[in-house]
């Protein structure tokens, strides 16, 4: 089997390029397609481990979740986690391979290109579609040599492009003909179709912008797609803080605090409470006060040295001894982990400068980072209330220390994670997604102070946004001029 391919690219970043590929994909499943997401290169601190015990972007987990199949690191073959300003972690195929500045990535590429290739190679040869997503735009002109993706990937391929843009930005009309003129000659060629994302209103009083589009260009636009107001889909990397909690405004909710950390990483481990109707949660900027909370939770870190100096530089470090003083309640997820300790030792310089420093020291252990990542998927019980929990592991730390005899939870193996102080205030665990699970969600949220939680199945509310966004493409993506480019059924 020989997949036919075709590749979602945006104008600009966050054009709508991972929602279109989401629920295109979940639409063309639904029409007996078998059907995989491709992300050739993502660049994102957001990630999760896939069935072949790799680590890819999150966008690409969820995007398989819409295809129906298992997520694996052919799904996205190079993935690059920023530590610093102007340089990445690089993850070949699921497995980090090290650190590199850009410029040393940059001559990198060319090795890059062959693993991107060879994991399309597999993908296409399983599936009869795959649906690939580019990265930012296509027409950054000092990111053109050597792309691998963008353009210099659908050509690799010959595949045909569909570009979108985000009409809530303004100047779609700019964004669209601007892009297609700084193209080449071939690469205007491959574009098979356009798409105008995020629109508000009657379309009829866009329709003759869409008249003039189509004749300037010479591309059929393929459709409008209406703003769906309340849509969650998870972020592919960038750190939302205007995104309004769901709260009821009846004075009953339980108020949670998150450090926007320079280095955040996994934030969407709080989507499902930033979904809950009783949880207000609040990401907190830097330079912003520390708001009263019942919960303050330390995320995950790419830079936990770094993060930490920043916290500490913000007077996060006061702030939570005076929260635990009155009775507040502290979580710490993976690199928030590391920073409840008494000491982080980062002997290689794996996250920066080879050196040690002190912890916040809230619980009696100490991480030293480590080479080899632990990748896992993992489910167990959590101490509070025996709740099942269900999630991932991803971190290069190895923590010890008597904190760690009084587990936060135990996972199916019998193998103990995190720890759980002993006035109970505490709790920090290396397992992402902790509050995706109902059972796991309502026993933390009962543990940080709210008396009767209510359930929350994320997973069941993800697939519904899922499918709710393959119903507007059905309504309103023509797919009928890409009749060539895709299997005979999914024109359905």
């Amino acid at each position: 089997m020989t997949a036919k391919t075709i590749m979602i690219q945006g104008t600009t970043s966050d054009a709508g390029k991972s929602t279109l590929v989401t629920g295109l994909c979940r639409l063309l499943a639904r029409r007996g397609v078998r059907v995989a997401p491709f992300k050739p290169q993502n660049m994102a601190l957001n990630s999760a481990v896939t069935a072949d015990g790799g680590e890819i972007g999150r966008s690409q987990v969820v995007q398989a979740l819409a295809c129906g199949v298992e997520p694996h690191t052919d799904m996205n073959p190079v993935l690059l986690k920023p530590n610093g300003s102007t340089g990445s972690q690089i993850v070949i195929q699921g497995r980090a391979i090290g650190n590199m500045e850009a410029k040393s990535y940059h001559d990198f590429k060319p090795k890059a290109m062959q693993a991107v290739l060879e994991s399309h190679r597999r993908l296409a040869e399983q599936y009869q579609c795959v649906v690939a997503e580019g990265a930012g735009s296509p027409a950054e002109i000092n990111l053109r040599d050597g792309d691998i993706a963008n353009m210099g990937f659908a050509e690799a391929v010959d595949c045909p492009v569909i570009l979108v843009a985000d009409i809530e930005r303004g100047g779609v009309f700019a964004h669209l003909v601007g892009t297609l003129e700084l193209l080449s000659a071939s690469e205007q060629d491959r574009v098979a179709g356009l798409v105008i994302n995020r629109f508000r209103g009657d379309v009829k009083l866009l329709q003759s912008g869409i008249d003039w589009l189509q004749q300037r260009t010479g591309k059929p636009v393929l459709g409008v797609l209406p703003y769906l107001h309340g849509l969650h889909i998870e972020a592919e990397d960038s750190l939302r803080l205007d995104l309004p909690s769901r709260a009821k405004a009846d004075g009953r909710s339980l108020r949670v605090a998150v450090p926007a950390m320079p280095c955040i990483s996994n934030h969407t481990d709080f989507d499902p409470l930033r979904l809950h109707p009783q949880v207000e949660l609040l990401l907190v900027k830097a330079g912003e006060p520390v708001p009263p909370a019942d919960l303050i939770i330390l995320p995950g870190s790419k830079s936990v040295m770094a993060d930490l100096a920043w916290l500490r530089h913000y007077g996060w470090e006061e702030a939570i001894r005076r929260h635990l003083r009155y009775g507040g309640k502290l979580l710490g997820i993976c690199g928030g982990l590391q920073m409840l300790g008494e000491k982080l030792h980062d002997p290689d310089g794996l996250e920066g400068e080879a050196g040690s420093c002190d912890g916040l020291g809230w619980l009696p252990m100490e991480t030293t980072l480590a080479a080899q990542k632990r990748l896992a998927r993992r489910r167990g019980r959590l101490a509070l209330d025996g709740a099942a929990v269900a999630g991932y592991e991803i971190h290069m730390g190895v923590t010890r220390g008597p904190a760690l005899q009084r587990p936060a939870l135990t996972f199916d193996d019998c193998v103990a994670d995190g720890a759980l102080s002993d006035d109970g205030q505490i709790m920090a665990s290396y397992l992402h997604g902790l509050f995706d699970h109902p059972e796991a969600c309502r026993a933390i949220l009962r543990w940080a102070g709210l008396a009767e939680p209510e359930a929350l199945d994320y997973p069941a509310l993800r697939e519904a946004h899922i499918n709710q966004l393959a119903d507007m493409l059905e309504k309103h993506l023509d797919l009928e001029p890409l009749k060539d480019c895709l299997p005979p059924q999914a024109l359905g």
